[in-house]
């Protein structure tokens, strides 16, 4: 598939999406829910600041450097400013990367990294309460992609099942959908999202 090749493309587009969304994080909103359930907003930008490392670890094969910030912004900023500069000298987007006990080109670690940063992305702006849905180009590549990297036998644990859709709807809502999240839906009592 023409996505598993243009991998790096696309998590470049991921991350200066999430990059942002997280422009309107502000610390009152810290403590306010996601729609990753369970989690609040403080505990979702460590959670992409810890899988931005990741990311640069597999692409470059090189560990990240700390970030010193306690501010959970600034510090997914600085992480997701450093991917950037990994995949700007990340070599061939077929060389082959070690995952535990596999082999995978770092193109297919980067789709799969422009899934999850995409998502989470978007999982902050509705956070926020912001209607910022993933831009249409990047979410209708990821969407075609998404059923591959995500299989219904590996979804346990991950992602809810998809939810279903009314036509016509966003690619941006179609993907956030296909992992099992509710598109914004923003309304004057105050709901960022529907249950």
């Amino acid at each position: 598939m023409a996505a598993l090749t243009r991998g790096l493309e696309l998590l470049e587009s991921a991350v200066g999406y999430a990059l942002t969304t997280t422009a309107i994080v502000r610390p009152q909103l810290l403590s306010r829910s996601t729609p990753c359930t369970g989690w609040n907003l403080a505990m979702l930008l460590d959670h992409v600041s810890d899988s931005a490392d990741v990311l640069h670890d597999a692409i470059t094969a090189a560990p990240v450097m700390p970030a010193r910030s306690s501010d959970p912004v600034r510090r997914l900023r600085a992480k997701l400013v450093a991917l950037l500069a990994a995949m700007a000298r990340a070599g061939p987007a077929d060389r082959p990367v070690a995952v535990w006990d596999r082999e995978l080109a770092t193109s297919r670690i980067a789709v799969t990294g422009a899934i999850e940063i995409s998502v989470h992305g978007w999982d902050i702006a509705v956070a926020c309460g912001a209607d910022r849905p993933v831009p249409t180009g990047l979410a209708t590549v990821l969407l075609a992609t998404a059923p591959l990297l995500v299989p219904a036998h590996a979804r346990t644990g991950l992602f809810a099942d998809p939810v279903p859709l009314g036509n016509p709807a966003r690619p941006g809502d179609e993907l956030v959908a296909f992992l099992g999240r509710q598109p914004f839906r923003g309304d004057s009592e105050g709901s960022i999202w529907s249950a």
